[in-house]
């Protein structure tokens, strides 16, 4: 992996490279992209032990689904549910898992207990959340963790995810929120991170990538009507930005992009569609 009378590149620089390129996949073209970079790195123990890392990283940071065995619903690989070894939890299911992050599938089920401090004020965001994800997101899924504090307070994680991939159309896209709260100590504040990417790939290559950070105060409450408020509050907040990004995107076809396109030829003329039917572009150009 050098040209001629460049220095030979390391291995752990390889695998840096690699790692990158995994990290920074389109939605929905992981696969695409681990079998480039196979190809390119050219040796499958490097990648498997150097890179294995990225991959976990990687379906962490898109919020990855995944169903799990005898679960209607689909849980979450995040960051806020991991266990260490490439196990996660679902606290809906009360249940720990092994995640294979190659192969996207959920194995070695063990029983596991949510915070029993915590799970009152979990179990009441996650009904609410649920709610929501069904209403608004045709193949969304949501992950709520809660842990108690040492002040007796409840500190509450709960994410959502949402993709359409499109191959076949040539574009990849999804929806990513994440919003913490601290509940049962008294007036708390809902913090929240929403991210969109969508790739459109057919004779080109554009993406979205677009994020924004969402503050609100909420006011105090027992368990299900803080969980009340706090999807509320989210859900003005994602319809706000949702309706943003359209606007956003209207404004830009009305002015950006036509900025790119040339609206006339350089002669400032009009091209005269039906004579250049009438008459091959060679004669054309003699007649001139």
């Amino acid at each position: 992996m050098a040209a001629d009378g460049d220095d030979v590149i390391s291995d752990q620089e390889k695998v840096r490279i690699v790692s990158d390129f995994i990290l920074h996949s389109p939605p929905g073209e992981f696969n695409e992209v681990f079998n480039d970079v196979r190809v390119l790195l050219n040796n499958d123990t490097l990648l498997k032990e150097g890179a294995s890392g990225a991959f976990a990283q990687y379906n962490k940071d898109q919020l990855t689904p995944v169903r799990l065995e005898g679960s209607e619903l689909h849980t979450l690989i995040t960051d806020h549910n991991e266990l260490g070894g490439g196990r996660f939890f679902d606290p809906r299911s009360k249940r720990s898992f092994k995640y294979d992050h190659l192969r996207k599938e959920a194995s070695e089920y063990e029983p596991y207990e949510p915070d029993r401090a915590a799970e009152p004020w979990r179990a009441a965001l996650d009904v609410e959340l649920s709610n929501y994800v069904a209403e608004h997101y045709k193949h969304g899924a949501s992950l709520v963790v809660g842990r108690a504090l040492e002040s007796g307070a409840v500190a509450l994680v709960a994410c959502i995810e949402h993709h359409q991939f499109q191959p076949k159309n040539y574009w990849n896209g999804r929806w990513r929120s994440v919003w913490a709260l601290t509940v049962g100590g008294g007036a708390a504040e809902l913090r929240g991170m929403l991210r969109v990417q969508v790739h459109y790939y057919e004779d080109g290559n554009v993406q979205l990538v677009s994020s924004k950070e969402v503050r609100a105060p909420l006011a105090a409450g027992g368990e299900a009507g803080a969980a009340r408020e706090a999807v509320r509050l989210l859900a003005e907040a994602e319809g706000a930005y949702q309706t943003a990004i359209s606007d956003n995107y209207k404004t830009m076809s009305d002015t950006t992009f036509k900025a790119l396109r040339r609206q006339l030829p350089v002669t400032r003329s009009k091209i005269d569609w039906a004579r250049l039917v009438s008459y091959t572009i060679g004669k054309e150009l003699k007649s001139q």
